[in-house]
């Protein structure tokens, strides 16, 4: 799964890597987004913009919003079969910049771990959106990351990770309406591009948002370390 990743670089990078307006007065960087929280998103409805989406992804017809706690993730395996996604994976499709993610290690405990390109590029994640309306009629705009199994570096940790996408698949995903050509884009991300590393568990808390939760945790069994090509 990916509960959690982060989106720390300025405004302007933003901006530059996806041809997006973005508005400072809006955007806030974030080392530790969470679930439920509003964050920058680009939709296939504006792919000119920078939006706003809570994570967690409420269907449209449903009574309960918090089914968007359910919803963080969506697995790609299964995107055009369930209710909850498929009609949301037909038309309504968003990029989710990111330039790292966390993923827990269950090893005598849970140890956390920074995921991220090796050249520290800000990446695209490949999500879905919806809009629900509440009992005020207040339209809500929500999102769910879609989620592939792992590649052999992330296997190490999870078995599961965010669908990354290619720089020249973002726009095929955003525009393409050919659904089995879509589901060729949901793969591992290749291993050699990405990095991990040992973190604190001070990134467990989302009240924890710095710099100093992606410091490399130094020492012990879970000590900094990276992959490199065999």
């Amino acid at each position: 799964m990916c509960g959690r990743f982060q989106l720390s670089v300025k405004g302007k990078q933003i901006s530059e890597r996806f041809n997006v307006e973005v508005f400072n007065e809006l955007y806030t960087p974030n080392y530790n987004c969470a679930p439920s929280q509003i964050l920058p998103v680009i939709t296939n409805d504006e792919p000119g913009k920078l939006n706003f989406f809570q994570w967690g992804l409420i269907p449209f017809w449903a009574k309960d919003p918090k089914v968007g706690f359910r919803n963080i993730n969506t697995r790609s395996e299964t995107i055009s079969e369930k209710p909850s996604f498929k009609n949301a994976f037909k038309k309504r499709r968003c990029l989710i910049p990111a330039n790292g993610f966390y993923e827990w290690q269950k090893r005598n405990g849970k140890h956390p771990f920074r995921i991220f390109h090796k050249d520290e590029k800000l990446f695209a994640m490949a999500g879905i959106w919806e809009t629900w309306k509440n009992n005020e009629n207040l339209l809500i705009n929500t999102f769910s990351i879609i989620t592939t199994v792992a590649n052999s570096l992330i296997s190490e940790i999870h078995n599961r990770m965010p669908v990354i996408l290619v720089p020249k698949d973002e726009n095929m995903w955003l525009m393409e309406t050919d659904e089995i050509l879509l589901s060729k884009l949901l793969v591992p991300y290749n291993k050699n591009s990405m990095e991990i590393y040992a973190i604190s568990k001070k990134v467990n808390s989302p009240k924890n948002n710095n710099k100093e939760i992606i410091t490399p945790k130094l020492g012990g069994q879970h000590s900094l370390f990276h992959y490199y090509d065999k």
